[in-house]
């Protein structure tokens, strides 16, 4: 069991309930990004093989870490809107097809797919937000034109998490492909690409994975890898990597298709130095102690009279609500000057702790919050 006090050296005065934003790193990252520093400046790239082997490694913790069949479906990418803009511009789209998604997206899973209207495709959202069945929603703005399911798993407003194995066999029966922007559930809850059908996944590396900032992964399903148009060309993407001299070259057949340069070497030893605190504790244990967070977040806020909660149950790590009577941004800042690290989404306040965070700092952050 790792030392959760040692990994976490938070400051004394900081209680940090916005990790469905950009996460603090573990210990063990900070310390694995000081010595590649040191070494670089020490040695420069001399031991580029040996770092190349810790990418290998951080492909088959992301392939573990969301049971994809193979590392050859995982492509190292700089965000999730660059995952998601690969399946939009690499699909072959037909004018009066549609794709749909929910009515409460962030805006990286919306502006993706409105940037198909020039070609004639459009972009239903259907009202998950307020839908007694949000998965029911989905399926009911769906026609003979459908052509992608795309949403998020779990949605950063008010951690709505949706039933992906029940969207992933309404898409196989009705040949229609889905899409999931994971940012929100990957690293923090248990995630199965497989058992949801799913033909694309991509997630950041910053929030729930604790990594850095400017590194996620985009999963493809085996049979959309040479399906998806290339737009972008490089060295790195093809076939026989480092064989420069090679002028009779082709697409590599893994997703490495999709990374066209240099890989971020920096951000690679960052994000896999923590994902292997996540899986040296486990991701069952890890969902576990997020989800009891959010459920006695949830209780307290209940039992709160002039509090309006717009998390409607638990499912996720986030938990949002808002005090009537109260401004929300005004609230959030006047938090953040307590030491109590929040966000203002969906018209409240969002706390999203993580599977570190301890239960007295839960309470004070409630105290708080219910006092100021």
């Amino acid at each position: 069991m790792p030392d959760l006090a040692h990994e976490f050296p938070l400051d004394d005065d900081l209680i940090y309930l916005n990790h469905a934003a950009v996460s603090p790193w573990p210990k063990r990252t900070a310390e694995a990004v000081s010595r590649f520093a040191n070494e670089n400046m020490r040695r420069g790239s001399l031991a580029y093989l040996d770092w190349l082997k810790l990418e290998a490694q951080l492909r088959e913790r992301l392939a573990q870490l969301i049971n994809a069949p193979s590392t050859d479906t995982i492509a190292l990418v700089k965000n999730t809107s660059e995952g998601l803009s690969l399946v939009a511009h690499g699909l072959e789209w037909h004018a009066g097809e549609n794709i749909v998604g929910g009515d409460n997206e962030f805006p990286s899973n919306r502006i993706v797919w409105e940037s198909l209207a020039p070609r004639g495709v459009s972009l239903r959202q259907a009202p998950i937000s307020s839908a007694d069945d949000p998965e029911q929603a989905l399926f009911d703005a769906c026609d003979e034109n459908t052509r992608m399911l795309a949403v998020s798993s779990v949605q950063y407003a008010d951690g709505l998490c949706l039933n992906m194995p029940r969207i992933g066999r309404f898409c196989r029966k009705h040949n229609i492909l889905l899409c999931v922007d994971a940012i929100q559930s990957i690293g923090a809850l248990q995630a199965d690409v497989q058992a949801w059908g799913a033909d694309f996944v991509t997630a950041d590396g910053h929030k729930w994975m604790m990594g850095p900032e400017g590194l996620g992964f985009f999963y493809c399903a085996p049979q959309h890898l040479e399906s998806l148009q290339l737009h972008q060309y490089g060295w790195h993407m093809v076939e026989h990597v480092g064989d420069f001299d090679r002028r009779d070259w082709q697409p590599a057949a893994s997703a490495r298709r999709f990374e066209a340069g240099s890989p971020n070497m920096l951000a690679i030893h960052a994000l896999e130095a923590s994902l292997s605190l996540l899986q040296e504790l486990g991701m069952d244990e890890v969902e576990r102690r997020i989800l009891d967070n959010s459920q006695f977040l949830l209780e307290q806020l209940t039992a709160e009279p002039g509090v309006e909660l717009i998390t409607r149950s638990i499912q996720s790590g986030i938990v949002t609500f808002r005090r009537q009577e109260r401004d929300s941004v005004e609230l959030q800042a006047q938090l953040q000057a307590q030491g109590i690290f929040c966000a203002v989404r969906g018209g409240g306040i969002r706390f999203s702790p993580h599977f570190y965070t301890p239960r007295h700092a839960l309470e004070r952050a409630l105290r708080v919050t219910l006092m100021t």
